[in-house]
Order: structure tokens, then sequence, then C-alpha cells
């Protein structure tokens, strides 16, 4: 699985949004980019998909921005990285449900549900209010402490 330029920025888009939820103020798209380092222009096309799937909200004029659509602790990764790009995990574009495979191939199948069953429970046991306190869930926190999780094969 990679996770796409675009994925990334859109999470710590809205993390820089989270964080800064409690100042009352809708934060303004220069400021999350300059704060993340991420490219104006690009982040206002990502701003722009996180509020059609309805994860942020805008408001125009000098004292517009962004927020987030609802709590932190009701936004997972999951919701940011479908807003951007659409499924989780998919195999040549395809969702894994929507694949046959016959012969020798065939075991091939339960291999990627599996994949993408694993994958979905870790984003989706993830919300911005957990990486915004630092309080990943247990499950999370053992997996990346384990040495071979860092490593590359």
């Amino acid at each position: 699985m990679r996770i796409s330029a675009r994925a990334d920025y859109a999470v710590r888009a809205v993390l820089e949004l989270a964080v800064r939820q409690g100042e009352g103020e809708p934060v303004k798209a220069e400021a999350v980019a300059a704060a993340q380092g991420i490219p104006h222009k690009f982040l206002e096309g990502i701003l722009g998909d996180l509020r059609r799937a309805g994860v942020v909200d805008s408001w125009r004029g000098g004292g517009g921005g962004y927020r987030l659509a609802r709590e932190a602790s009701a936004i997972t990764v999951a919701d940011v990285i479908r807003a951007v790009d659409g499924p989780i995990v998919s195999v040549r574009g395809e969702r894994p449900t929507g694949l046959t495979y016959t012969g020798s191939a065939e075991p091939l199948l339960p291999l990627w549900i599996a994949l993408r069953a694993n994958v979905r429970k870790i984003l989706e046991g993830v919300t911005l209010a957990d990486i915004a306190s630092d309080t990943l869930p247990e499950p999370v926190r053992r997996l990346a402490a384990e040495p071979a999780a860092w490593e590359n094969p």
C-alpha cells in the first residue's frame, strides 16, 4: 500500500485544523500550508475535496478560513484519505471485492481482502483527536513499536 502525497497532506492539514480548533476563528489555508510545509495551491484543492466530503467547513471573506466540520474525535484517518483518494485499498484501481481470479491466482482474492480489512481496521480506528493528543490506540502503538516495522526489507 502506498500513501499518496495528497493523502499525507490532507491528514496533516486536518490535524493542523484539529489542534487549532479551540482558537475560535477559522484557519486560513495559507496558515495551514505554512505550518505544515504544504504547497498552498495543492492544499486548496485538497481542502476543496475535504469540504465536499463533509470533513471540513469553509468560510469566505476576511475572517474566513477552514474548520473541522465535526469534532476531531468523530473524524478518522480513513475518512480523510477516502475524501481525497477514494477507496483505502484497491487493486489496479478496483476494490478487492469487485475482483475475480481463476486458476492458481484464485487464492489472491482472500489475501487482498484480508489486507484491506487490516488497513481499514487501523485507519478507521484512529481519529484526529487520537493523533492531536498523541494517544494512538494501543494496538497501533504496539505495531509501531515492533523493530521490524521500521525496517525496509
